[in-house]
């Protein structure tokens, strides 16, 4: 590969690293992106590619989150070994973020060629990203003066976590975005916007790996050189784009709403949608 494909892998990292986290569609993005500044690769790898490397993004939030995920500790003194190796609090949380996780799983698995073959094009892109975008703000102008009933993690219950799991389907459309639609479920079902998005960030670990896992046995693991430095490339520079956006997000929404990326999504998706249909 020359130095400008390599430009290009750099791109693509960048781009998942930043739009996983923001509720503007990694996706989405992805598939825009491959339409003006493709890879001289298989459109098979492309496909496998384009989920793949966002387990560079998944691991910016274990590495960011990894007091508040990891469940075992050292035993220190004696006692019931048990309680002391495992927080029960933090294995709560993993089974909550198992429960959410479910809807997703029940649909996604059985219709995820069908949704390879018919949903993964501007179109589909461009109409999901400014449906979503009018909901973005339609829903921050209904939650202006609502005071959030959860604030952490703690006062998360199973059902709220179902929930959010069920608005999480919504994702399955490229274009929506996987953050995007946990996020307003979070709000509609009465979390904060803090809490929204850290779950948000949780639910993605299971859910990627999961996708990843599928694509890859689909393709199969017989890698060219080429192919696979491709693939690592484009996880690394997720990885370290993703550690800078989720600081920023969590940072950004403590002062602002989301308003802002649904007019974003509106904007590019009007864009968009203008390209494909005249071309």
């Amino acid at each position: 590969m020359n130095f400008t494909e390599w430009l290009k892998v750099i791109f693509l990292g960048i781009i998942e690293g930043i739009t996983e986290w923001l509720p503007i569609s990694s996706t989405g993005h992805l598939i825009l992106v491959d339409e003006f500044l493709k890879l001289k690769q298989s459109a098979e790898f492309m496909e496998m590619f384009n989920v793949v490397i966002q387990l560079g993004a998944i691991l910016a939030v274990v590495v960011l989150y990894w007091n508040k995920l990891w469940p075992f500790s050292m035993p220190k003194g004696e006692g019931n070994i048990i309680k002391k190796c495992c927080r029960m609090d933090k294995i709560v949380l993993w089974l909550k973020i198992v429960v959410a996780c479910l809807p997703a799983m029940i649909i996604g698995l059985p219709l995820d060629d069908w949704m390879d073959e018919h949903l993964h094009n501007g179109i589909v892109v461009a109409i999901a990203l400014i449906f979503y975008g009018v909901v973005f703000i339609f829903i921050e102008n209904y939650n202006k003066k609502r005071v959030p009933r959860l604030n952490n993690l703690e006062e998360l219950s199973f059902k709220d976590a179902l929930l959010i799991g069920i608005f999480q389907t919504l994702s399955l459309i490229p274009g929506t975005s996987r953050s995007g639609s946990t996020i307003i479920g979070g709000i509609l079902i009465g979390t904060s916007r803090e809490l929204a998005a850290e779950f948000t960030f949780f639910l993605a670990i299971p859910v990627m790996f999961g996708a990843s896992a599928l694509k890859l046995l689909k393709f199969g693991f017989g890698f060219e050189m080429t192919e696979l430095a491709v693939l690592l490339a484009g996880m690394v520079v997720a990885f370290i784009v993703s550690i800078i956006a989720i600081k920023f997000l969590m940072g950004y929404i403590k002062k602002h709403d989301f308003k802002a990326f649904g007019w974003y999504r509106i904007v590019l998706g009007i864009i968009v949608l203008v390209y494909f249909i005249f071309n």
